[in-house]
């Protein structure tokens, strides 16, 4: 016969081992939506497609995994990128780049979202100022961007929404249609001229005391590939160099660089000497011209 206080204390054992499991499961279910949302929340933040783009550019990630070898980069004020609100010549869009306040700058490479050829341009400064301006082919209004990579390995990318009607790399040039390219091409004019404060108001926030421009252009129709019966035919690297033959500036260019192409660039100091200018084009061409 079972005593009725052991019977008892059994009883009371057992509901508080069924208080002490049902306390515990409440307060399981309970933290269930916190530790939930722990875990969610990075997953949310990274499934941005944007990856913080300014512009909302579904090609900007695969831009940056292609042109920028996947590295990290950052959206910045500092790079600026100035093109007009609508382009009336989608063959021929000016476009300055500059750089403010960042050090360390390696490489510049200006990139369209939407042409058909994304990469227009990679500039590597050396002994000359981060900026660059230049024409360009766009096809459709676009992004225009510039993405700085400085020594510490981080890009840097600034840009600005151009408008345009479009169709600007998919036709020829005018030199390609009348023929003359042929009789002119590989041509280099340029000129070395002090940069004062009106001519830096494009490239610097403060002007550089006696700072130079040089300004230089090169005869080539700079045909796309994408007109057809024509082949990809453009410049693809420019080389300025002092007469030791040491660079002071390396550019390489690419398809979407308007025909006949005029680039301006900004040194600190007026280079000494007489310059050189080098390049070749996709075919072999060469471009070898002096600056008297």
């Amino acid at each position: 016969m079972k005593s009725p206080l052991l019977s008892r204390r059994r009883g009371v054992a057992a509901a508080a081992l069924l208080a002490l499991a049902a306390g515990g499961l409440l307060r399981n279910v309970q933290a269930a939506p916190a530790a939930q949302a722990d875990r969610t929340a990075p997953a949310a933040a990274a499934a941005d497609p944007y990856e913080g783009d300014p512009f909302k550019s579904l090609p900007w990630s695969d831009m940056r995994r292609e042109f920028l070898a996947g590295e990290r980069a950052v959206f910045d004020d500092r790079v600026v990128v100035r093109g007009p609100a609508f382009a009336e010549d989608p063959m021929n869009v000016p476009v300055t780049v500059s750089v403010q306040g960042l050090a360390d700058v390696e490489r510049i490479v200006v990139l369209v979202d939407r042409n058909p050829i994304r990469r227009v341009l990679e500039y590597q400064p050396m002994a000359a100022l981060p900026a660059v301006s230049f024409r360009f082919k766009l096809e459709q209004a676009s992004p225009v961007r510039a993405a700085v990579r400085t020594r510490d390995g981080l890009w840097h990318v600034g840009g600005t929404w151009v408008d345009s009607a479009g169709g600007g790399c998919t036709v020829s040039g005018a030199t390609r249609k009348d023929g003359s390219w042929s009789q002119t091409l590989g041509q280099v004019s340029a000129r070395l001229f002090e940069a004062g404060p009106a001519a830096q108001a494009t490239a610097a926030a403060t002007p550089v005391p006696g700072a130079a421009r040089l300004r230089l252009r090169v005869m080539h129709p700079m045909d796309t590939g994408l007109v057809g019966g024509i082949p990809a035919f453009y410049v693809s690297r420019l080389s300025v160099r002092d007469p030791a033959d040491r660079e002071l500036l390396r550019l390489a260019t690419y398809e979407p660089v308007s025909e006949n192409p005029v680039f301006s660039f900004d040194f600190p100091s007026r280079p000494a000497g007489q310059l050189r200018i080098v390049g070749s084009d996709n075919n072999g061409n060469r471009i070898d011209a002096r600056l008297d």
